[in-house]
């Protein structure tokens, strides 16, 4: 089938025989089963959606691990001055706000730096260093960033200075000469976890630290950071992930967060924290102060137990944030989306020179989601070009940016899987136009761009009881996406605009009632369009999610995409 928005859509197929002995074995119905079978869930995950399991530290007795935790507990022992370097994006934050709550508790000497975008650059650089050793500290810790700074780590080599780098962003050989690299993207017995993020590895390091010297910090009070860089670095909801993500969302009560508590009052939440919160909300909120200058504030926020600073802290950055979204949308309505989708390219690389460098990873997102291709933004900063991509499930734009310095396409660079930052000579943009359209066609020559929906179901099926079966399931996300259903034979009876972007609309089967929907940043679409004018019937393809109003709770649908008639055979 394909869509109005030009989307061939086919039903996700499964294995009917793995299907029924799921079904058989853990009593799940039809539905719940086939869902775990397309997900290809292993047993700890399928144990995890009615259990609460216990969250197990895979890296004890690691050679990484213990390495690194010995050199900071000899550190702590010999009372050194620590310095601490995270990455601007929440991940380095929540890394780093790990490491100083530790430090502030057992009163070890320490002190933390968040670079700032414009002025320090990405991560750990040799000017930085330069400036952070007059503070004389004896061991530097990398969270988030490191793993391609070959030249800064030599630079603290040479002044005698020991390092431990905790990243999980592409590495290539020769690493940097670091006293210990903890990173799963390297050849090492924990590799098949390089689907955690920084923070993640950072919590573990910790606890096998607190174990080490029997220390009576609560690491656990702060699993919640854990999840929030998990979800906004985009990181797989799935194995160790979604073992963590389904504990904490249990377990969280925004009481015990005195910044995730104001920022929940701020916006009059009262439902219990969700996913879509963590990655909607209080990211972005956190992210605005390294965005737009102000890098410090986020840690700044996580690290205090102090109410009044935690207060103007939350509220300088959701002021922050406010100033960002007015930015962010005016950079969007620059861009002519339909000369994109007319140039047809396999990568979007979008160039204009008067972005804030701070909201160009943003956009670059945004054109990805919108077209469902990696995408790339370049500005101009100073006297050279920045850029900023994010990319699609299959295609590692992290692995790219590597290659592109190798063949000296671009200055310096670095980045994961989903997304990834580089510097380019202005001379050298038509050469990475060229190599990138070349180099993602042999990459997925044998691709198939299909997009899949889990199974059809009737309109009178998609209430509160699917809701809440399908739920067990989550907490949905990257890698373990919400269910989305064929629906087949509605009539939009009404629709309008929501905000500035948003369609809502009431749409009816051939039997039974109405279903409120919401089709989100779909204005001047085709899908917008079509909901706003189209009084015949369609199919649709939908999430299901639950709408809680005066205490009555009631299903809604999330249109992803439509078919008219002549489309829908």
């Amino acid at each position: 089938m394909i869509s109005v928005s030009g989307k061939r859509w086919i039903e996700h197929k499964i294995n009917k025989n793995l299907k029924d002995k799921i079904k058989q074995e853990y009593n799940f119905n039809e539905i719940i089963s086939r869902l775990i079978v397309s997900r290809n869930f292993n047993i700890a995950e399928i144990n995890c959606i009615n259990n609460n399991l216990k969250i197990i530290n895979k890296f004890d007795g690691s050679s990484d691990f213990e390495k690194a935790s010995n050199i900071l507990i000899d550190s702590i022992n010999k009372k050194e001055k620590i310095c601490i370097l995270g990455d601007y994006d929440v991940d380095g934050i929540s890394a780093t706000s790990l490491l100083v709550r530790y430090f502030n508790h057992i009163k070890q000497k320490h002190f933390y730096y968040i670079p700032n975008r414009q002025s320090d650059g990405y991560g750990a650089s040799k000017v930085l260093f330069q400036k952070l050793i007059l503070q004389k500290p004896k061991l530097v810790i990398m969270v988030d960033c490191g793993s391609t700074s070959n030249l800064a780590v030599n630079f603290l080599n040479q002044n005698n200075i020991k390092s431990i780098i905790i990243d999980h962003h592409e590495i290539y050989n020769p690493y940097p000469k670091s006293d210990v690299i903890i990173n799963p993207k390297k050849k090492i017995d924990y590799s098949k976890y390089n689907y955690l993020c920084a923070t993640t590895l950072t919590y573990f390091f910790i606890d096998i630290i607190i174990k080490k010297t029997k220390s009576n910090f609560k690491l656990s009070k702060f699993l919640i950071y854990v999840l929030l860089a998990t979800v906004c670095d985009v990181m797989p909801l799935r194995k160790m992930n979604k073992l963590l993500a389904s504990n904490v969302i249990k377990n969280f009560h925004i009481n015990e967060n005195l910044a995730f508590k104001i920022i929940y009052d701020q916006f009059n939440f009262k439902n219990k924290l969700t996913i879509e919160d963590l990655g909607f909300y209080i990211g972005p909120i956190i992210n605005s102060g390294g965005r737009l200058g102000y890098s410090r504030i986020g840690a700044e926020l996580l690290t205090s137990d102090e109410p009044e600073i935690i207060k103007k802290k939350a509220l300088q950055l959701i002021k922050l944030n406010e100033k960002r979204k007015q930015l962010e949308k005016k950079f969007l309505n620059e861009i002519d989306f339909k000369k994109i989708k007319n140039e047809n390219k396999n990568v979007v690389i979008y160039i204009n020179y008067n972005l804030h460098e701070g909201l160009i990873g943003i956009l670059a997102s945004r054109l990805k989601d919108y077209f469902n291709k990696p995408s790339i933004v370049i500005t101009k900063s100073d006297n050279i070009l920045k850029a900023s991509a994010r990319s699609t499930v299959n295609y590692n734009i992290g692995k790219l940016v590597k290659l592109l310095i190798d063949k000296e396409i671009v200055e310096s660079g670095g980045g994961h899987n989903m997304a990834a930052g580089f510097s380019i000579k202005k001379s050298n943009v038509k050469l990475l136009d060229d190599y990138i359209q070349k180099d993602y066609l042999i990459n997925n020559k044998d691709l198939d761009f299909s997009f899949k929906y889990d199974a059809e179901i009737s309109a009178s099926s998609a209430n509160i009881n699917l809701y809440n079966e399908i739920i067990k399931l989550g907490p949905f996300g990257n890698g373990n996406h919400s269910p989305i259903f064929l629906i087949r034979n509605v009539k939009i009876l009404k629709s309008n605009l929501v905000g500035e972007n948003h369609v809502s609309s009431i749409i009816k089967p051939k039997n039974g009632t109405t279903f409120k929907t919401i089709c989100f940043n779909s204005f001047n679409s085709e899908i917008g369009t079509y909901l706003l004018s189209y009084k015949k019937q369609v199919n649709i393809i939908a999430e299901l999610t639950k709408n809680s109003w005066n205490n009555k709770n009631s299903t809604q649908l999330n249109i992803k995409d439509l078919f008219v008639s002549a489309n829908s055979a």
